[in-house]
């Protein structure tokens, strides 16, 4: 059986349910293609990594016999123990390297073939663009979920690297549609994120909050429920107050998405999906779209997202609803609700059709190997 090595973040990024679906969906989508997949987490030196929730998460995922957190310093700090894991590198044909985590040289340099799979699209190659905070290192393959990059219309610099386009794998059978009555938008987001805007050739392009701002109004406009479970920072005490004020409803981000059970939950009792996208996304038209969206649509809940230029390869209106503006946001969000088992029923097949793991992840392995 070939040995696949799946590199990512979990005990560096604890809490975060939708962070765990993201990795791990790798590892179960190429076991059921039959390979041997093993996940490798790097510990992150000065973070705050939580042991106990990578092996939470792989316990749930079922993965914890095939699973390794393993120190900068050359030792397993949980799972398989590193001589053995030194082995397994030896044989791999290949690392997934999600958004280049693993970098330890002593397990990278023994693996045959090595893919660096951008989520980040568009910081991910300005920064390359200005390596003082980044440079990306050596793979042999490069792919970005930023599908429109390298063509007409997408204008992030390439940095002189073939980027492949790839998608987030989803198995259907972990999210199963659950009917409910429609009405109820929702989101789970990082209300800032980890970084900062992106300066380049004399842009600014903003993120997330940014975008946010611009659709406070949304729930007056279209008289439905709205809610975001976010983790809001007490500096933007001005942003929280506007959300109230503006009839968001406010949920715990822990209680919501905290763990992947939660996470799985919120969505399933969710009716459709609103979100913004970074600034960076949508400025760009770089074609993301987001693995949370992926679930959604897997549940059969429909997605009224900001266009990012994905509907270059993914068919939009029913199901997903793109928008660019507030009225575009507020026109999308009646269509859903009025014609709500149509949107839903398409919102399934979208995510049996395009981003079902046994075909994201086939076609991934056919370029990779």
């Amino acid at each position: 059986m070939s040995v696949i090595l799946v590199a990512g973040a979990l005990a560096n990024k604890p809490q975060n349910g939708g962070g765990a679906w993201e990795r791990l969906t790798w590892m179960a989508g190429l076991r059921r293609l039959g390979f041997d997949a093993v996940f490798v987490e790097q510990a992150v030196p000065g973070s705050a990594v939580d042991v106990e929730w990578f092996r939470s998460a792989v316990e749930f995922f079922g993965v914890d016999d095939r699973a390794a957190l393993v120190s900068t310093a050359g030792e397993t700090v949980i799972g398989i123990a590193w001589p053995n894991l030194l082995d397994l590198a030896a044989t791999a044909d290949l690392l997934i390297n999600l958004s280049g985590h693993l970098t330890l040289p002593t397990i990278v340099d023994r693996i045959r073939r090595k893919a660096y799979v951008d989520v980040d699209p568009g910081f991910t190659q300005y920064w390359h663009a200005d390596p003082t905070p980044f440079s990306l290192p050596k793979h042999d393959l490069y792919f970005t979920i930023g599908e429109n990059i390298g063509r007409p219309g997408c204008p992030i610099p390439t940095g002189g690297i073939a980027w492949r386009p790839t998608r987030q794998p989803v198995i259907l059978d972990d999210w199963p549609v659950v009917r409910v009555t429609p009405g109820r938008f929702t989101t789970i987001a990082s209300w800032r994120g980890p970084f900062g805007p992106i300066q380049f050739g004399g842009r600014t392009l903003g993120l997330k909050v940014h975008e946010f701002r611009k659709y406070l109004d949304l729930p007056r406009r279209s008289l439905f429920e709205f809610e975001i479970a976010s983790t809001i920072h007490p500096a933007d005490v001005k942003d929280r107050a506007a959300l109230v004020e503006h009839d968001w409803r406010l949920v715990d981000p822990l209680a919501a998405a905290g763990h992947p059970t939660a996470f799985r939950r919120y969505i399933q009792e969710s009716a459709a999906e609103f979100s913004v996208a970074q600034g960076v996304y949508v400025e760009t038209n770089c074609g993301w779209f987001s693995d949370r969206s992926v679930r959604y649509l897997a549940s059969g809940k429909p997605v009224l997202v900001q266009d990012t230029g994905f509907g270059r390869w993914l068919p939009c209106g029913e199901g997903v609803v793109p928008f660019r503006t507030l009225d575009e946001a507020a026109t999308g969000a009646k269509r859903i609700v009025s014609d709500y088992s149509r949107h839903a029923d398409a919102a399934r097949a979208l995510a049996e059709e395009f981003f079902a793991a046994e075909k994201v992840i086939g076609r991934f392995l056919q370029d990779s190997l």
